[in-house]
């Protein structure tokens, strides 16, 4: 079955360009030259995909990538326009366009994001890592990523060090249309500085001593996939300057070639600096932060969602026997509730540790209390706290009585009225004594 796109703008000749590209495409198309012969159509058709300028006759862009994105969010969306509206495309982006494309469009462009978007697949079950656990932070920050999955629109990824910014990142490549190209992820703390421009973007045989032959860059090697710069926050001001360009052109130049390269290439970012303190103190450049955070994925530390901790140990065990060929290790009671008062500071990487560590220790592969050891002591961790916890463990106690009341002691019912799972009541149940 053939596929129908939607191309709306006010110019004769642009129409008359994207049309024919399309058409070559084997993608049917109709044409509107505003906002109102563009909704009449959606009324008449099913479309695979829509183009739009962002400046109409009757309407904003902007506007209409809003109103597409609520009335039919199964369609993707690319904008179009001038070179002088990036601010517009990105408020496109936020508002949930896929991609877009800047005037004059450069077809090469224009057939990437073309072929990007309708290969787009319905939202389903993937066999590929996840984030674990059950907790209502957790299961909304997956929804999350499945939608932002959907468009090609920069993502900054925030969070404390060893939250899981990387699995994040690997998920939002895994459930978009790019899952078929490679993931590069990049630590650009890690590279030298005076490699750090042939690491991007390449170079050519003889262009500086050392180089003996032709090397592609990480944007080239990324190409139709997805560039993951893990600690951005450590990149020097020169190459800030220069990804700054290689994003909005989507072109890189190798070192000591004559020409640009047309490079397709999603960007995803990651650091646990606060960046805009870093703008602040004129260690990162705003335009730059401006174009890699379109949108902010915020990664939730471990001390925030503990219900997920018993889920994350057994994960985490299962692997560690796996790698070591045990036949099988256990966490004794004791050992589960000690981890279960802990605040993490390291996070999910710490908890690896502590496992790992008490799995060489333990004696019968049962890992006991004794051999978990922790780098503070929980009962001092969170001590300043201590009374704000106190307040707002009754203040759970209370809800938690009020809808076991309401629904006669159903705990499946009262998980339900409180708007978390079964599983999480239970542990709620546990840990404030309530059992």
């Amino acid at each position: 079955m053939s596929k129908l796109a939607l191309i709306i703008d006010d110019e004769p000749d642009i129409l008359e360009l994207l049309q024919i590209t399309l058409q070559r495409m084997k993608v049917d198309s109709h044409c509107a030259e505003n906002l109102s012969t563009a909704r009449s159509l959606l009324k008449e058709y099913k479309f695979d995909l829509c183009l739009t300028d962002m400046k109409l006759p009757d309407g904003d862009g902007v506007e209409f990538v809003n109103e597409l994105q609520i009335n039919h969010p199964q369609i993707p969306i690319a904008v179009i326009t001038a070179h002088g509206s990036m601010d517009s495309a990105i408020q496109a982006l936020k508002y949930g366009a896929f991609d877009f494309l800047i005037k004059p469009v450069d077809l090469n462009s224009l057939r990437s994001v073309v072929q990007s978007a309708l290969s787009i697949k319905p939202k389903q079950a993937s066999t590929k890592p996840s984030i674990i656990g059950n907790s209502q932070i957790i299961q909304d920050l997956r929804e999350t990523i499945g939608k932002v999955a959907r468009s090609q629109a920069p993502i900054y990824i925030s969070g404390e060090s060893g939250t899981g910014k990387e699995l994040a990142a690997h998920m939002i490549h895994d459930y978009g249309p790019r899952s078929d190209k490679p993931f590069i992820a990049i630590n650009c703390g890690a590279i030298p500085n005076d490699l750090m421009e042939s690491e991007f973007f390449g170079h050519i045989k003889g262009s500086f001593t050392g180089a003996v032959s032709d090397k592609k860059g990480l944007f080239q090697a990324a190409d139709g996939g997805t560039l993951f710069l893990d600690e951005v926050a450590e990149l020097p001001q020169h190459m800030q300057v220069k990804l700054l360009r290689a994003i909005q052109e989507k072109v890189v130049r190798p070192i000591g070639a004559q020409e640009e390269i047309h490079v397709d290439v999603r960007i995803l970012s990651a650091t646990n600096c606060d960046l805009s303190e870093q703008v602040n103190q004129g260690l990162f450049r705003q335009d730059l932060l401006y174009r890699i955070n379109v949108i902010e994925l915020k990664i939730p530390p471990l001390r925030s969602r503990v219900e997920d901790i018993p889920d994350l140990i057994e994960h985490i065990l299962k692997k560690i026997v796996l790698d070591s060929g045990n036949k099988k290790l256990e966490l004794s009671k004791e050992a589960g509730q000690l981890l279960e008062s802990y605040n993490f500071p390291g996070n999910i990487r710490e908890l690896e540790n502590i496992l790992e560590r008490a799995a060489t220790l333990c004696s019968d592969n049962l890992i006991d209390k004794a051999d978990i050891q922790l780098t503070e002591s929980p009962h001092t961790v969170d001590e300043k706290h201590t009374a704000l916890d106190s307040m707002l463990g009754d203040i759970e106690k209370q809800k938690i009585m009020e809808a076991l009341e309401k629904t006669r002691w159903n705990k499946t019912a009262a998980a339900k009225l409180l708007g978390i799972s079964f599983r999480a009541l239970r542990y709620r149940l546990e840990k404030l004594g309530m059992d």
